[in-house]
């Protein structure tokens, strides 16, 4: 070992005079100093939030920050996409490169960029949907350079808790999707569901939530929902199944365009009765996600239980009174009666024109 070596330190020797004797002007030490003067392009959000509703319109902000030393681009990318409840995937919005502009999916003709300036990559979103809420990211890519930035879209409603007539803890993920949308509504995120718990939410029964987990808030601790001597907050189940997995659902709504009201009809009807009745009067049978709109966001109030299009029967009330949920602010559930029972009203829901 010692003499190989030896022998490549000669060797190394040897080169470097075969080197000085071909380059004798080359020298022989040099010191390279390498700056680093920090990103030359940076996206910012002069807001990491804002607040919406359901057929608002809003502009999500993303301004460029750009060294001026850099020269003139043509071709700076900019790439709105939206982030996936579980964070999992992007989901294309909108992009622009120079005059050329393209919008999709669901977006497609409710997007555009602000352009208030050429630094301006802000996304003014139309005609909000319920699934419009989210995070969304801002990419911008100039040559080499490139930054993002991440803005919420928050909507203003109300969280529900949901099982259809077949019972409870009957839903799988994809059931309980549609079982929202059914009923004017989306699967509720965990945010949502906080927000709410905040509020005062009570509720005894797991939920789907829209990244796959599944959880459900308690304010008053008892022994049946999670524990007497435990604290208040989210119980969580954790992700589950989705195939596999069936739990109650957590629905978001928002307010809603059309006029939500009680049937005035001279006899009590059953469910077809009913359901035709408002057809007759120019609507449809509301849904359950329309009552609790009206109720939370319009202070909706109505002592008489009534058909909703689930084949369920409810009644908001918003001021608490004798006989009218006494003790608190709420949708009144009174079951999934016999459809053939002539015993109760309907509310009906009528899209504005």
């Amino acid at each position: 070992m010692v003499p190989v070596l030896i022998w490549a330190l000669v060797s190394l020797s040897v080169a470097e005079s075969n080197l000085d004797i071909l380059y004798p002007e080359l020298e022989h030490t040099r010191t390279i100093y390498v700056t680093e003067n920090g990103p030359k392009l940076n996206v910012t959000a002069e807001q990491a939030k804002v607040v919406s509703r359901r057929g608002g319109n809003v502009t999500l902000p993303c301004k460029i920050q750009r060294d001026q030393q850099l020269p003139p681009s043509h071709k700076m990318r900019i790439k709105w996409t939206k982030l996936t409840a579980d964070y999992l995937k992007e989901v294309d919005v909108f992009v622009a490169m120079g005059y050329h502009k393209r919008s999709y999916g669901s977006f497609h003709g409710r997007v555009r960029l602000q352009d208030s300036s050429p630094m301006d990559a802000s996304l003014v979103m139309t005609d909000i949907t319920l699934e419009d809420y989210g995070r969304y990211k801002c990419e911008v890519i100039d040559g080499l350079e490139d930054d993002t930035v991440v803005v919420s879209l928050e909507l203003e409603g109300v969280v529900f808790p949901y099982f259809p007539r077949l019972g409870r803890y009957n839903l799988n993920f994809y059931n309980a999707e549609r079982a929202c949308r059914d009923q004017d509504a989306v699967v509720a995120s965990f945010d949502q569901l906080y927000g709410e718990w905040q509020r005062g939410m009570d509720w005894c029964n797991a939920g789907w939530l829209s990244d796959g987990s599944v959880q459900y808030p308690i304010t008053t601790p008892r022994e049946p929902c999670g524990g007497k001597n435990t604290k208040p907050g989210i119980r969580n189940y954790g992700v589950r199944d989705k195939d596999k997995s069936h739990y109650d659902v957590f629905c978001f709504t928002s307010f809603h365009k059309g006029k939500f009201y009680y049937l005035i009809h001279p006899s009590k009807l059953t469910y077809d009765e009913a359901v035709k009745a408002c057809q007759k009067d120019g609507a449809q049978i509301a849904k359950v996600g329309q009552m609790f709109a009206a109720w939370k966001l319009n202070k909706y109030d109505r002592c008489d239980a009534g058909w909703l299009a689930d084949a369920s029967v409810r009644y908001p009330i918003f001021h608490p009174r004798r006989r009218c949920s006494p003790t608190e602010a709420a949708v009144r559930f009174s079951g999934f009666p016999d459809k053939k029972h002539k015993l109760y009203g309907v509310y009906c829901y009528k899209e504005n024109n």
